[in-house]
């Protein structure tokens, strides 16, 4: 299985480049963002790559780094996202966007994917919630999906509260998220008015 590959750039399409290997050119897909990052023709590249063995062909999908690539199939695990649509998300968000509208359960970030519809957002979201912890961007103690556990902690129910107040003034669900985590881990202890406060400050910068 071919794991890496380090080449020159020999020709970038649509959705996939070619790296010559020693005279030996190799086929690869990428997202937009990998192949955004490449060098020019004839500069010399290296590509993580995920190696898909099927009966009737075997693709490479190919990364810039290992994040991307463990996005990738970490995407994949959700019934109803296969490679394609894996490559699209990865293509129309950012990854640390994409983790955190996920964190936030925002599914408006997650459907602007080509390929993704509402039902399948929400799948995303509901499958990959409880995984995404360690790409989110944490508050001090706990994160913002313990806030929606039985006996949940008098900070993550503010921090909760604080990110529907921000709803409800309008901003969306992941800019509010942000801006609430970002508060809450320089202001541990805070209170939900407090963290309405500096989230208004926080999204105003």
């Amino acid at each position: 299985m071919i794991a890496k590959l380090k080449g020159l750039v020999d020709s970038i399409g649509e959705n996939f480049c070619v790296i010559d290997v020693n005279g030996v050119g190799y086929l690869v897909f990428c997202s937009g963002r990998t192949l955004g990052n490449l060098p020019g023709l004839g500069e010399a590249t290296i590509l993580m790559i995920e190696t898909h063995v099927r009966e009737d062909h075997i693709h490479l999908f190919g990364f810039s780094s290992e994040l991307e690539k463990d996005w990738f199939k970490l995407l994949q695990s959700v019934q109803g996202v296969g490679a394609k649509v894996a490559l699209a998300i990865l293509s129309a968000i950012a990854i640390d966007e994409l983790s955190n509208s996920i964190a936030a359960q925002d599914k408006t970030v997650v459907g602007r994917a080509s390929g993704v519809g509402p039902k399948l957002a929400t799948r995303i979201i509901t499958e990959l919630k409880d995984k995404v912890a360690k790409f989110a961007l944490p508050s001090p103690k706990t994160d913002i999906k313990s806030a929606a556990v039985p006996g949940r902690s008098e900070g993550a129910a503010n921090i909760q509260d604080a990110v529907s107040g921000l709803v409800n003034l309008g901003y969306r669900q992941t800019e509010a998220y942000l801006a609430v985590s970002n508060a809450a881990r320089s202001n541990e202890g805070a209170s939900m008015s407090d963290l309405i406060r500096l989230g208004l400050k926080e999204l105003s910068q």
